[in-house]
């Protein structure tokens, strides 16, 4: 589980822990199996879990906040019949750390907040239950939990709590892994399946000892779920590096025992609709569990209709319990493939980089059989298409399109599948006409026919084509180009702004078939004559993987604002720009700079913690880059040659070792153009 301003509150805590085992996203990877390598026990064999568990758990929205009570527990239970979520396949409603008060009564029994739950837990579960519902609780594998208010753990409790949980009507368990004693976490986490086991009531067993002890090893008869990760963050970087530390367990998941990323962020606030769109499609063709961890009671309709994809969901619940794989993954391109029941496959076509980038396979890469075409459904806009084996979109900065694709002899019905793309750099000097060229492919084994397209942009814009606009028809694999001018106004402010590339075309049996693309363009400011620092010129874009972007001071890891001077190896810089690592942070240069230079390190806030490399990159070309740094080193000069390009980008990894404490500093970074 994850506390308020985490590393804080563990480092408070880190007296009372046994070494190595704070459950952080920013925790190292843990080591993966080889792909194939089958788990070393059999699942359970209970009936349980046969699908990812689907549900809620406060914990990423209220912490051990007020607003953690019988009453938000009761609403989430009547929103999930309500908004449709339990028609959907969620059932648990599940409790996290707070719950209880600090002691144990005189017989050593756990004891519910009054506060909280002035009523139990029993008549908390009783009403989850009056709603076709199940209920879940929390608890730690060792004396106390992981809040730094110490409540009570049932290391050494086993067999009472799991009695009390199986009589209050519980349904799952949680089991964390703070203040464990050092004991073996399997003996610790074997013990509570036995304690479970004998009460006779059957829970689903969540093991959340954060992929410490490569539970994907051995848990699949002990859990029915097991972390495989630290926490997760209501951020991009958290996500994708947890994604990245899951994708490679995939031999070890299956019906009744699954690799398990952490809770859902999506409607937290953290990241964008597109980029909770991508948590929610990644999840699902991971076979993660989906518990929500956004209060329902303040939700969004966005927020909802994305929890709500059945569409998506079934890729997530499919019987056959396979857990997608990678087939591809290059410059932020991924396309992940899950084998479905009813031999079709879930593929994720995922852009990790901050523009839009076209990713592409077959059907043959993702191991579908041969055939005159296949059926291809977009899931996220539930419209299916034929295609003649190609699988390909433009995904938008940061999306993934979801699709699912078979060999289904039924092709014909569908109208063919048209990619659309926009080639060119959307990045416009106000005033300054820019050309770009769309593109409308048909991917179809029929013909696309009477095809048009358009270019729309803010108004005020001047968006006029250079060429035609229409085409009689397309057949398989033909494609429609189309020059465009695109003026940004004299005065438009720096920032990002919506086109949208729209085509229009009739299946052979005569159906309209219209088909959008949504890009973003860039008006941009070209930097001034002679020397500037970055951190004083606007940025096209900066993630960091925690907290943002900071200019002229450290990362603080949380808000906007919260860090420190910026200092590496006892020197204090003025000027410079605070990441924490995976950062990446791009500038436009126009092609009129000539050499970026920088001291780089791991910010002295960080004690003796933190590893990171840095590089530059060119237009896609690294042109400098650094080993690895830690904390014990002196700054270290970083000098670039990007004559010539138009967009610099300084990016920061990891060292290899997880992102923990990796204040990554670009102090005095200057641009000489």
């Amino acid at each position: 589980m994850r506390h308020p301003h985490t590393r804080t509150t563990r480092r408070r805590l880190a007296g009372a822990l046994t070494a190595g085992l704070l459950c952080t996203a920013g925790l190292a990877a843990p080591a993966v199996a080889a792909p194939g390598q089958a788990p070393t026990a059999p699942a359970l064999a209970d009936g349980l879990a046969l699908t990812p568990p689907m549900g809620f758990n406060n914990w990423n929205s209220t912490h051990c906040g007020a607003d953690f009570n019988e009453t938000m527990v009761k609403g989430i239970a009547d929103l999930f019949v309500a908004k449709g979520l339990k028609d959907a396949g969620y059932q648990y409603v599940n409790l996290d750390d707070c719950w209880a008060l600090p002691n144990r009564d005189a017989n050593g029994k756990l004891v519910p907040d009054p506060a909280r739950f002035p009523n139990g837990i029993k008549a908390v579960a009783d009403y989850v239950h009056s709603k076709g519902l199940k209920l879940g609780i929390y608890t730690s594998a060792g004396t106390k939990t992981c809040n730094s208010a110490g409540f009570p753990g049932a290391l050494g409790h086993e067999y009472s709590d799991a009695r009390q949980f199986a009589d209050w009507g519980v349904d799952y368990l949680k089991y964390d892994n703070c203040n464990n004693q050092g004991v073996d976490a399997k003996q610790r986490y074997t013990t509570m399946r036995d304690a479970l086991k004998a009460t006779g009531r059957p829970i689903v067993y969540s093991i959340c000892e954060w992929g410490e002890n490569k539970p994907w090893e051995w848990a699949a008869d002990v859990g029915h779920l097991w972390r495989t990760t630290g926490d997760i963050s209501d951020n991009w970087g958290s996500m994708v590096s947890i994604l990245k530390q899951n994708l490679p367990l995939a031999p070890h998941a299956g019906p009744g025992h699954w690799n398990d990323p952490d809770m859902l962020e999506v409607g937290n606030g953290g990241m964008t609709d597109t980029e909770y769109r991508s948590h929610f499609s990644l999840w699902s063709v991971m076979a993660a569990p989906l518990l929500i961890g956004t209060d329902l009671r303040k939700a969004s309709q966005a927020t909802f209709d994305i929890l709500d994809n059945k569409d998506v969901i079934a890729v997530d619940q499919d019987p056959l319990g396979k857990q997608g794989t990678v087939v591809s993954s290059q410059d932020g391109r991924w396309v992940i493939a899950k084998e479905m029941k009813d031999g079709s496959r879930a593929v994720a076509l995922f852009n990790e980089s901050g523009t839009a980038q076209r990713i592409a396979t077959t059907a043959s890469a993702v191991d579908l059989p041969g055939a005159p075409a296949y059926t291809l459904r977009d899931l996220w806009q539930h419209t299916s298409y034929n295609t003649a084996g190609t699988v390909a979109a433009t995904v938008p900065a940061h999306g993934t399109v979801l699709l699912r694709v078979s060999a289904d002899p039924h092709w014909a019905a569908h109208p063919p599948a048209a990619e659309l793309g926009l080639d060119g750099s959307p990045l416009l000097e106000a005033a300054t006409p820019t050309t770009l060229t769309s593109t409308v492919t048909d991917l179809g084994r029929t013909p696309a026919r009477r095809v048009s397209v358009s270019l729309t942009g803010p108004g005020g814009w001047t968006v006029r084509p250079t060429t035609a606009t229409t085409a009689a028809a397309l057949a398989t694999g033909r494609t429609l180009r189309t020059g465009w001018s695109v003026t940004a106004p004299a005065g438009t402010p720096a920032g990002s702004y919506d086109l949208t590339l729209r085509a229009r075309y009739r299946s052979p049996a005569g159906r309209q078939v219209t088909s959008t693309l949504p890009l973003s363009a860039s008006v941009v400011l070209r930097p001034p004559t002679g020397t500037s620092y970055l951190s004083d010129l606007p940025w096209l874009s900066a993630t960091s993987g925690w907290g943002p972007v900071e200019r002229d001071t450290s990362n603080g890891e949380s808000a906007a604002g919260d860090g420190h001077p910026i200092t590496i190896g006892g020197t204090v810089y003025a000027k410079g720009l605070g990441a924490h690592a995976p950062s990446d942070i791009s500038f436009y240069t126009g092609k009129a700079c000539t050499k970026v230079t920088a001291d780089v390190g791991v910010d002295d806030e960080k004690g003796t913690k933190g590893t990171v490399a840095f590089e530059i990159w060119a237009d896609g070309t690294e042109v400098a880059s650094t080993d690895v740094l830690t904390n014990a080193m002196s700054a270290h000069p970083l000098t670039a040659d990007v004559t010539g390009a138009q967009v610099v980008r300084l990016v920061v990894t990891d060292g290899g070792d997880g992102n923990d404490s990796d204040h990554a500093d670009w102090a005095d970074a200057q641009v000489s153009c």
